[in-house]
C-alpha cells in the first residue's frame, strides 16, 4: 500500500532457487496509498481562531512529530515561540521540543507528570499534533480532557475521531501543517489572550509544585530514579543516543533523561516489545560510531536478546547497556502489587545471571556497583571503557521501587496517584473493578 509500517513478504522456496534476470525498481507510483502532504486552508484558520481565543489551552504533540522529520520539530518550537502555549508529550514524542524549555510540562499519561495530566484534563483547547489518543495517554475516555476544543493534526485521516471525538480535524503531515499553521497565525496577525494565559501558567506552576517526580532517596542502597539522574547528569555533554528496553526503567528513563532534540531516544511504545533496547542500540551505533549509545535496561527485559551480545562484540560497538538490576520483571510486580492483591507471579527471578562474568564471556565488557556512593565513578569508568568493546553495567537498585505519578487503567487524569506514600489499599479503592481487567 505504501503504507509506513513494516511489511512481511513471504518467497516460496522454488522461487528462491530460481534462476532469473535481475531488472532494477522503475518509477514505483502507488495507487492507493497517496497520503495528504498539505492541510485544508479553512481548518488551519479554524485551528487559528480556535488557538487564538483559548484561555487554558495545551499543546499535546506525539511520534508523528518525530517521524515527520526535523523541520517539523523545529517549527513546533516556533509555535511555542509565538504563542507560548504549555507543551507536553506522548512517550514517543519525547525531544520533539527540549525538556529544558519553561514551556516543557514533561510526558503526558499514565506515568506522566501531574502538571501535564491536569493541564490537559482541565484545558479548554487542545492542539493533538501528531498522536493516536491511546489509552496510555488518555486513561478513562469517556473523562478525557472533557471540556475541551479538540484540535488534531495527522497524516492518517484513520485515526481521526478513532477514539475522541475531534472538533477541528487538520489532515496533512506535520512538517506542511505546522508552516500553514504558523504563516496564518501570523498574516491573521493572531494575538494570544496574555492575560487568560497568565492565569493559566500560575495554576500549572502551583502543579509544578507538587513535584510529583520526587522520590525518598537512600544512602544505603541506588534508587532507580536516583541512577537514571546520574546517568544524564554525566552523559548530557556527550553526543548521547538512548535506547531502552520496556518496563519500568523504561518510564523512569522518560521521567528523568531529558531530551532537547528529537531522534535521540528510541524505544519500543505502543506494541511494547520487551528485547527492543540491545539491537536498537546496535543499529544506532552503526549509524553513529562516534556516538555515546546507552540502552537503559531492565534485568529481565535485556535477556529477551541477550545474544546480540556477540554482535556487538563481532562489529566492535562500544554499546553501553546500563542495566537497573531489581531481580523482578518491576512493571509486571508493580501491577501485581498494586492491583492484584500483592499475588506476586513469576515476576522474580532467583537465578539472575551474573552480568559482569556474562560480559565477559561474551567477549565484553562488565561493571557492577551497589552503593549509591559508587556510582558517579562506576558511570564515568563504563564512558571511559575501550571504544571497541560493549559494555554491560549491572545497577543494582531498590527491588520493590514503584513507578510514580500513576493513572490507574480506568481513570482520568485527575485521579491519578502520587509518590511512594500510597498504599495498595489506597490503589484498590482507586482502582474499580473495570479498571483491573484493562492491564
Amino acid at each position: 500500500t505504501g503504507r509506513p509500517g513494516p511489511v512481511v513478504v513471504d518467497i516460496p522456496k522454488d522461487v528462491q532457487f530460481a534462476i532469473g534476470t535481475y531488472t532494477g525498481p522503475t518509477d514505483v507510483k502507488h495507487k492507493t496509498y497517496q497520503p495528504r502532504l498539505r492541510g485544508d486552508v479553512r481548518a488551519i484558520a479554524q485551528a487559528v481562531d480556535l488557538m487564538a481565543h483559548a484561555k487554558r489551552p495545551v499543546l499535546y504533540t506525539g511520534g508523528g512529530v518525530i517521524n515527520s522529520g526535523p523541520k517539523a520539530s523545529q517549527l513546533l518550537r516556533e509555535l511555542v515561540r509565538l504563542t507560548g502555549f504549555p507543551i507536553t508529550s506522548t512517550l514517543l514524542g519525547l525531544g520533539a521540543f527540549p525538556a529544558s524549555g519553561k514551556e516543557w510540562l514533561g510526558m503526558l499519561g499514565m506515568h506522566g507528570t501531574y502538571e501535564a495530566n491536569l493541564a490537559m484534563h482541565d484545558c479548554d483547547v487542545m492542539v493533538c499534533i501528531g498522536a493516536r489518543f491511546d489509552d496510555r495517554i488518555t486513561g478513562r475516555i469517556d473523562q478525557f480532557s472533557p471540556r475541551s476544543q479538540k484540535i488534531h493534526i495527522d497524516i492518517d485521516p484513520s485515526s481521526i475521531n478513532k477514539n475522541v471525538k475531534i472538533n477541528v480535524p487538520v489532515i496533512g503531515d506535520v512538517a506542511y501543517v505546522l508552516e500553514e499553521l504558523i504563516r496564518a497565525w501570523k498574516a491573521k496577525a493572531a494575538t494570544v489572550d496574555k492575560t487568560a494565559l497568565k492565569t493559566w501558567w500560575a495554576q500549572i506552576d502551583r502543579w509544578r509544585a507538587k513535584k510529583c517526580l520526587s522520590y525518598k532517596n537512600s544512602d544505603d542502597f541506588i534508587m532507580p530514579q536516583y541512577a537514571i539522574q546520574r546517568l544524564y547528569e554525566l552523559t548530557k555533554d556527550h553526543d548521547t543516543y538512548i535506547t531502552t528496553e520496556v518496563g519500568q526503567h523504561q518510564m523512569w528513563a522518560a521521567q528523568f533523561f531529558g531530551f532537547e532534540s528529537p531522534n535521540r531516544w528510541m524505544t519500543s511504545g505502543g506494541l511494547g516489545t520487551m528485547g527492543y533496547g540491545l539491537p536498537a542500540a546496535i543499529g544506532v551505533q552503526m549509524a553513529h560510531p562516534r556516538s555515546l549509545v546507552i540502552d537503559i535496561a531492565g534485568d529481565a527485559s535485556i535477556l529477551m536478546n541477550i545474544q546480540e551480545m556477540s554482535t556487538a562484540v563481532q562489529f566492535r560497538l562500544p554499546v553501553k547497556v546500563f542495566i537497573l538490576n531489581n531481580q523482578y520483571m518491576g512493571m509486571v510486580r508493580q501491577w501485581q502489587q498494586l492491583l492484584h492483591g500483592n499475588r506476586i507471579s513469576e515476576s522474580y527471578t532467583a537465578a539472575m545471571p551474573d552480568f559482569v562474568k556474562l560480559a565477559d564471556a561474551y567477549g565484553g565488557i562488565g561493571i557492577k556497583c551497589e552503593k549509591p556512593g559508587d556510582l558517579d565513578d562506576a558511570i564515568k569508568t563504563m564512558l571511559k571503557a575501550p571504544n571497541d568493546k560493549p559494555v554491560l553495567f549491572d545497577c543494582r537498585v531498590a527491588a520493590l521501587a514503584n513507578c510514580f505519578p500513576m493513572i490507574p487503567s480506568g481513570k482520568a487524569h485527575n485521579e491519578m496517584l502520587l509518590g511512594e506514600e500510597v498504599t495498595a489499599e489506597d490503589i484498590d479503592k482507586a482502582v474499580g473493578k473495570e479498571g483491573k481487567v484493562l492491564v
